[in-house]
This record gives C-alpha cells, sequence and structure tokens, in this order.
C-alpha cells in the first residue's frame, strides 16, 4: 500500500475531529489516504481499546479510507523517543505518503503535541538511506500541521461544507466515547447533541473565513506558492 496523504494523530478519534473533511474530501477527489493512530487510547476513560480499534475501522470506511492502522505505543505516555522515531519512520517509508497531515506543535494533551513532534521527525528520517537496511528510503514531499484547536492563523482553510456530515458520522462511529451517557459525573462527555453543536460552530467559524459553510484549518511552516494571482479565492472585501 502507497498512500498520497496520511494524517498521524495519537488517539482513535483525533483524525476525525480535526482533519476528517480534508481526508473524505482528497479521497471523494480519487486519492489514496490513510490514518496512522499511534494509540489505542487504553487510558481513556470509557471504552476499551479492543472497543476503540473497532471503532476506528467503522470510522476509517467512513472516512472513505484506502488504509488505517495503529502503532499501539502507550496512551497518556507518548514519548519521542529513539525506538517511536525508529518505529514510525520504518512505517511511513512502507506506506510512502506524498502527504502527511501531523497535529500542531502546541497542544493541552501532552500526547498531542508529542505526536507532532515525533511523527515530524518521523519524516525526516524515513527518508535516510542506512536508516533500515529492509526498507527503501522515502521522505514525504510535504508536511501539514492540522491547527483547528490552535488558537492560530491558518496557513489555509480547506472547505468541507459537503465533507461535514460524512465527517460528524464517523467521529459518532466511536459510540464507547460519544454514545449516551448515563453514569453521574460526565459533564467532561457532553451530549451527542452538545458534540454536534460544538463542532459545527468551530467549522463554521473556519468556513466564514473563507466564504464557505464548513471549513477545516491547517498550518504549514514554509511559503506558499502562487502563480496566478488573478484567479485567487477568497475575495478581500
Amino acid at each position: 500500500m502507497t498512500l498520497d496523504l496520511l494524517a498521524i494523530a495519537a488517539h482513535p478519534d483525533d483524525v476525525e475531529q480535526t482533519c476528517g473533511g480534508a481526508m473524505i474530501k482528497m479521497a471523494e477527489a480519487g486519492y489514496r489516504t490513510g490514518v496512522l493512530d499511534l494509540t489505542a487510547g487504553d487510558m481513556g476513560t470509557r471504552g476499551t481499546p479492543e472497543q476503540r480499534l473497532i471503532e476506528a475501522d467503522c470510522a476509517g470506511r467512513r472516512l472513505l479510507l484506502s488504509w488505517r492502522g495503529n502503532m499501539h505505543f502507550p496512551d497518556a505516555r507518548l514519548q519521542n523517543d529513539l525506538g517511536a522515531r525508529m518505529s514510525l519512520a520504518v512505517k511511513i517509508r512502507e506506506l510512502k505518503p506524498r502527504v502527511v497531515i501531523i497535529p500542531y506543535w502546541q497542544a493541552r494533551h501532552p500526547d498531542h503535541y508529542r505526536a507532532g513532534e515525533l511523527s515530524y521527525e518521523a519524516c525526516f528520517l524515513a527518508g535516510l538511506k542506512k536508516l533500515d537496511e529492509y526498507t527503501e528510503p522515502h521522505r514525504p514531499f510535504k508536511v501539514i500541521y492540522s491547527s483547528v484547536y490552535a488558537n492560530v492563523t491558518p496557513s489555509f482553510i480547506v472547505d468541507i461544507s459537503a465533507q461535514f456530515d460524512r465527517r460528524m458520522e464517523a467521529l459518532l462511529s466511536y459510540r464507547s466515547q460519544y454514545g449516551s451517557i448515563s453514569e453521574e459525573g460526565t459533564s467532561l462527555f457532553p451530549q451527542e447533541q452538545e458534540i454536534r453543536d460544538r463542532l459545527g460552530a468551530v467549522a463554521r467559524f473556519y468556513g466564514n473565513l473563507i466564504g464557505a459553510k464548513y471549513g477545516e484549518p491547517f498550518v504549514v511552516k514554509e511559503a506558499m506558492r502562487v502563480d496566478d494571482i488573478v484567479s485567487m479565492g477568497v475575495r478581500s472585501f
């Protein structure tokens, strides 16, 4: 399996919340897309790792993925150490993605920002010829940061108006995380309608910035090239 686009995230359901619409849109455009979750979310309050892996497969089908995998790194103890970097770099060499989406480098959850730095360094190492004698070197052409939960100005925003409902279906495939709640003390886990309202509000905010109904924001570190400044999208006034 070789991929055009690979999204790497710390936990199952992270991609669905941050860049699921873009993943669907690229799959609909004919690109081979994949998701690599670094952990199975085994430290989560609700559900089990086994449940979340089954739910991830279901969500992956709704995201129209060509491939989904899990590195089974320790949840809530994710470390950017040599072993993790090497393992992830080898997996990147196997999948050969042209573009990789990774978490933004600042986040509330330590696993999220560590997933970002770990993924970036693994993408670089994957291009070293002598890294591993059993796989061919491969370095992605582009690394993109998903920035939906970071208070930063995006480098660009993807219009996901046509994909938003399907993205929500994918996220709500994780019934162990977003199903009905009956136990007490569950303010950490909002009800399904509240989840729809929250994510819809965020997506509408970013969509409004580009004149669309729903959008997903991304950041790149390098300059973006524009060849035709007359036909640029998003009006100034």
